[in-house]
């Protein structure tokens, strides 16, 4: 995969480049780990310039880690509202809760993987970053780097291929502040090295990447087969305009949105599209099909006797379910 002379040069080759390039992000303003745990978490699963502007409010409204802990529920995923993935928000909430307690915040990963929502990203990104600790992150900017810069054909989402990547990941922090060659790495993955069209010619690696040699950066990484998506028809009960209420039921009956705040219904997999339904909503593993049934607040009360509910101002929908399809239903 390489020699530890040839990583050490493309260590430096690529820490010179970041200092001299790396954006001015707002959480790189200073190594406040709580900052950087709040930014890496936003950074899953959606982009920099997305998370910028949420990033700035979240922080505004809860500045320290004790005020986000002290805080409601409610208030953090109203907060977190737009952003989806919204147990990101609820493992956010709990970990401040468990990490308030705490005289220090942790420094390893180690210490942080025990906590809600610190995976193996996550913990290692805050360990590195606020604490130089030497350690590699793995998130796909970096395994789509090691794996054109190595040209490796990996199945990057098996246990072992991910290990071997991982060990790589390590390598390249070893003897340098891993704060910024873990931050390098990511970088180049956002700037330079993009899943199409990366711009090769202004990379600090052009001349030692082995899939630019092999002319296999466009093959590289191997793709995961994504499974088919299941074909839902939801048929959700709403209240009559009349009402000033709207009934929330704690979820126990979609196979998303498990446990969050929800409007009651009926759902089920059908083999193909209705042709009747007021609006559709697609996310990871379901294209959702949704037909909307008006009724009165005492009969959606009756029909969700049996599951934990709540009665809510339509004003404060967001504080409970900020879910952009609940908000899709409602808005229709």
């Amino acid at each position: 995969m390489g020699s530890s002379i040839q990583i050490k040069k493309d260590q430096k080759s690529l820490h010179k480049w970041y200092l001299e390039n790396k954006r001015p992000l707002p959480w790189r303003a200073n190594r406040n780990p709580y900052f950087i745990w709040i930014s890496e978490t936003m950074l899953q699963q959606t982009t920099t310039t997305a998370v910028i502007p949420f990033f700035k409010n979240f922080i505004t409204k809860f500045p320290t880690l004790k005020k986000l802990a002290q805080a409601p529920q409610e208030e953090v995923i109203e907060a977190w509202a737009g952003l989806g993935y919204y147990s990101r928000a609820r493992n956010l909430h709990k970990a401040a809760k468990a990490l308030a307690l705490l005289k220090t915040f942790p420094k390893t990963y180690k210490e942080l993987i025990e906590y809600s929502g610190f995976g193996p990203y996550t913990s290692r990104s805050v360990s590195s970053i606020a604490f130089d600790e030497p350690v590699g992150v793995l998130d796909g900017n970096v395994i789509r780097i090691l794996s054109r810069k190595h040209n490796l054909a990996l199945s990057w989402w098996k246990t072992k291929e991910r290990n071997t990547l991982q060990s790589l990941a390590d390598e390249y922090v070893q003897g340098l502040k891993s704060s910024e060659v873990n931050q390098a790495l990511m970088e180049l993955g956002a700037t330079i090295c993009k899943p199409k069209n990366p711009s090769c010619l202004l990379c600090p690696w052009l001349n030692s990447c082995q899939a630019k040699k092999k002319n296999t950066i466009e093959q590289l990484p191997l793709k995961k087969a994504k499974p088919a998506k299941k074909i839902m028809l939801w048929e959700v009960y709403r209240p009559s305009k009349s009402s000033k209420k709207i009934l929330l039921i704690k979820n126990n009956y979609t196979p998303f949105l498990k446990n969050q705040w929800l409007l009651p219904g009926l759902i089920k997999e059908v083999k193909t599209r209705p042709k009747s339904y007021d609006c559709v909503h697609h996310i990871t593993n379901y294209d959702i099909y949704v037909q909307i049934r008006s009724k009165t607040l005492s009969q959606i009360e009756t029909f969700s006797k049996k599951s934990e509910i709540i009665k809510v101002d339509p004003t404060e929908i967001k504080k409970f379910a900020p879910s952009s399809v609940l908000q899709k239903i409602l808005d229709h």
